[in-house]
């Protein structure tokens, strides 16, 4: 909570011209997803930066060369947005657990990459968001998803990955890419504004030819094994 007031206090002037342009930029029939994506960006990294974060990037080059590719990664906190929106230059959507849809500001960015929500316990609604990620993957868009299905309470060690999640990236056939996020609870979730050194982790990515014989639960164990490993690698690098 600290680094968020340290964030604030040290953008403060430009806080009113961000609402602003958050707002107008909202009107996702006006402004395509590039723009939008643009200045998320752009607000990011000062953000980022007002905050002593500084995110060390490893791995860019494993993304695939065209867009329709799917994300998953362990999960910490809300600083792990902030972390892909510095870091990875293509816009991206994210598919969310329904109780943050309407959580103050946090409800702008999820509309500006116009995310998906799925409500847990309505089995029929989440059948429905998936399938509409699976069809705009398939259109060329990239997602982020958690499969973890909630933040992780024990900073860099990883829950069980839900095999579900991973059904969209099955049914539309497209790369899987795996990241490893290693210190992001830290920047809120510690009572200091020192500064901080967090890391993300673009991991070789599967491709359908790569996956298309395992189950769900295999590739989610598979996906998830890569990243508790880079995590051990890494987690005292810095």
């Amino acid at each position: 909570m600290e680094r968020i007031i340290l964030m604030v206090i040290r953008s403060i002037f430009q806080l009113p011209y961000w609402s602003y342009k958050i707002n107008k930029y909202c009107k996702t029939d006006e402004y395509d997803e590039t723009t939008r994506y643009a200045l998320l960006r752009h607000i990011t990294r000062l953000a980022n930066k007002r905050g002593r974060v500084d995110i060390k990037c490893h791995g860019l080059e494993n993304l695939p060369k065209e867009n329709g590719y799917v994300i998953y990664g362990n999960h910490q906190g809300l600083f792990d947005a902030l972390i892909l929106l510095e870091t990875h230059e293509r816009p991206f959507a994210t598919v969310s657990k329904k109780e943050v849809e309407n959580l103050f500001f946090i409800s702008k960015v999820f509309k500006l990459l116009q995310s998906k929500f799925i409500d847990r316990e309505d089995v029929r609604q989440s059948m429905k968001i998936l399938i509409e990620v699976t069809k705009e993957v398939k259109e060329g868009r990239n997602y982020l998803i958690f499969p973890e299905g909630t933040r992780s309470r024990n900073g860099n060690k990883i829950q069980e990955f839900k095999g579900g999640s991973f059904k969209c990236a099955m049914n539309a056939k497209s790369p899987i890419v795996p990241i490893a996020i290693i210190d992001s609870y830290k920047a809120f979730d510690t009572h200091s504004i020192a500064k901080l050194t967090v890391q993300i982790h673009y991991l070789e990515p599967l491709y359908y030819e790569d996956y298309k014989d395992m189950k769900s639960n295999e590739i989610a164990e598979y996906v998830a094994e890569s990243i508790r490993k880079t995590i051990e690698e890494y987690e005292d690098r810095y």
